[in-house]
This record gives C-alpha cells, sequence and structure tokens, in this order.
C-alpha cells in the first residue's frame, strides 16, 4: 500500500509542477507577444522618422552636411 501512495504523492507532485509550467510558459508568451508588437510598432515609427527627415533634407535650402565656416 505504501507503494501506491508514494506513487499517489509523486504523481500529484509532477502534476503541480507541469501546472505551475504550463502558467509560467502562457505568462512568459503573452510578455514576448506584446514585446513584438512594441518592437514592430517602433520599427514602424523608426520608417516613417527616417522617411520624413529625408524629406526634410531634401526639402531644405542651402548647403546640406557642411562644415559651418568657423572650421
Amino acid at each position: 500500500m505504501s507503494d501506491a501512495k508514494a506513487l499517489g504523492e509523486r504523481i500529484d507532485a509532477l502534476e503541480m509542477r507541469l501546472a505551475f509550467q504550463d502558467e509560467t510558459i502562457e505568462t512568459l508568451n503573452q510578455t514576448i507577444t506584446a514585446q513584438w508588437k512594441q518592437i514592430d510598432a517602433l520599427t514602424r515609427q523608426l520608417t516613417e522618422l527616417k522617411d520624413r527627415l529625408q524629406n526634410a533634407e531634401s526639402n531644405a535650402t542651402g548647403p546640406v552636411n557642411e562644415r559651418p565656416p568657423h572650421y
């Protein structure tokens, strides 16, 4: 009988660990998904800012990227 009880306790312990690991994996998955969404948004924003900067530089009057005369 004690072998069956010990086996049952081991199975219960494994089931608890599995449940905890499933919860941890789901939490990590949600965190990674949120981070990827943020990375995608920041990448799009960076691309838009680069385009705006290029447009501003191409429409600027005067010399671009030249040293000031006091150098």
